[in-house]
């Protein structure tokens, strides 16, 4: 299974100053193409005693100069292994457009008055799924994980405020890298990175 990648590319000419512009450039991008989905992301984080790493794929809710915002328990796998090692990975896997952007960065917690800002814009029935889930944990069965919700869903009717769970919050991903790849010919293909340096960004084009 094979596809032939276009012919145009990405020059380092045309990139902008810095990361954090040209991944919105992008991500305007990847979104006017009807990508499904395109602030999907796989999150890499790895396992302070053993270097095992995990991934699984998480929504991006907002990015601006700062780094990259994502939300979860803060009990997850995840959470507890960026409470011991805040390194991080982020993967766009924008296929249908031949790109993809790589981000490499520290992890840190938004404030709670970030976090409930952004509980309070999400739809009543996810605000009662982030209370019924301990994510990441074992549940009985599905019956299980139904009978908590349906409880929570007693307590706290759509009219009713739903509180932000204490140990559901915000992480803001703080660039060190970031690599814009794009698809090109012959395997050929365009990756020009960002990295972090005293003086600013610099930019490295990898070999394919």
């Amino acid at each position: 299974m094979r596809e032939h990648y276009r012919a145009e590319g990405l020059a380092e000419a045309e990139l902008a100053e810095e990361p954090m512009e040209q991944f919105a450039r992008w991500f305007e991008q990847a979104a006017a193409s009807g990508i499904f989905e395109p602030n999907a992301m796989i999150v890499s984080t790895a396992d302070p005693e053993t270097g095992r790493p995990s991934s699984r794929t998480v929504l991006l809710k907002q990015y601006d100069e700062r780094g990259f915002v994502f939300y979860t328990n803060y009990g997850s796998r995840k959470g507890r292994e960026l409470t011991a090692n805040p390194y991080i990975s982020l993967l766009f896997p924008w296929h249908p457009i031949a790109r993809q952007v790589i981000v490499g960065g520290v992890a840190e917690r938004t404030g709670r008055d970030e976090t409930a800002a952004y509980f309070r814009t999400r739809p009543h029935g996810s605000q009662l799924g982030a209370w019924a889930s301990e994510q990441s944990s074992t549940v009985a069965s599905r019956a299980e994980l139904d009978r908590l919700y349906g409880e929570l869903a007693d307590r706290y009717p759509p009219e009713e405020q739903v509180p932000v769970p204490p140990e559901w919050g915000g992480y803001r991903v703080r660039p060190e890298t970031v690599e814009f790849w794009q698809g090109r010919e012959n395997r050929l293909h365009d990756r020009l990175r960002y990295v972090r340096a005293e003086s600013g960004w610099q930019v490295d084009r990898l070999c394919p």
